[in-house]
């Protein structure tokens, strides 16, 4: 009966652990992280669930005979927000995972 016990004190540390994960989970996913590319010509804002919630651009990078080069601007703003989120995502969410074997 002894290992019972044990057992049962192991669950309700998972469990606690479940819960914690989740809240921090959902804060990472309200939080907002930026994005951008080269002087600041292409801004992008993100939620950490990976929901983009603004866009901005510089009027003095939008060249009409270039439409290439703003694509390329905020595809790189977009890929830094991404990145950012999945430091801090890694950064917070690594803690649970850094012992659990194939995380």
């Amino acid at each position: 009966m002894k290992g019972m016990g044990n057992m049962q004190g192991m669950m309700k540390q998972v469990q606690k652990m479940q819960k914690d994960m989740g809240k921090e989970q959902e804060a990472l996913n309200k939080k907002e992280f930026s994005g951008k590319a080269t002087n600041d010509y292409v801004k992008v804002t993100a939620t950490g669930d990976r929901t983009i919630k603004d866009v901005q651009i510089k009027e003095d990078v939008i060249d009409p005979e270039d439409p290439e080069m703003l694509q390329d601007l905020i595809v790189t703003a977009v890929n830094d927000c991404l990145e950012n989120i999945d430091k801090e995502t890694k950064q917070t969410m690594g803690k649970y995972t850094q012992n659990i074997p194939g995380m």
